[in-house]
């Protein structure tokens, strides 16, 4: 169970990371990023951070792009959260595949 620092820092960080690859994103043509959910470790060491993209073609070009420049993510979090956070997290991106999910159980009950 997430404390309520947890709760408020993954927030945070889901908010900023939107930004991010909000700006970043504009860059790709055509591809939409979206922070799903932000969860972070019990001592707010590590952030994972859960992303939608769209279209479906693009996601794995996608997801190795934004893996490729975490490090600069990390960073450029760190300039909007240095006076909230004494120790930025390492950021651990992982792909949200609810989207894709809905997507499957709804062409198969389309189906059936």
């Amino acid at each position: 169970m997430e404390s309520t620092r947890q709760h408020k820092i993954a927030r945070l960080i889901q908010k900023d990371m939107s930004d991010i690859l909000l700006r970043y994103a504009r860059t790709l043509h055509g591809t939409l990023i979206s922070v799903s959910e932000v969860r972070v470790s019990p001592d707010l060491s590590i952030a994972r951070i859960y992303v939608s993209i769209f279209p479906q073609n693009k996601v794995k070009e996608t997801m190795a792009q934004i893996e490729e420049n975490t490090h600069r993510f990390r960073g450029e979090l760190g300039d909007l959260e240095r006076h909230q956070l004494r120790i930025i997290p390492e950021i651990v991106f992982h792909l949200d595949e609810t989207i894709e999910r809905m997507e499957r159980i709804d062409e198969l009950l389309s189906k059936g």
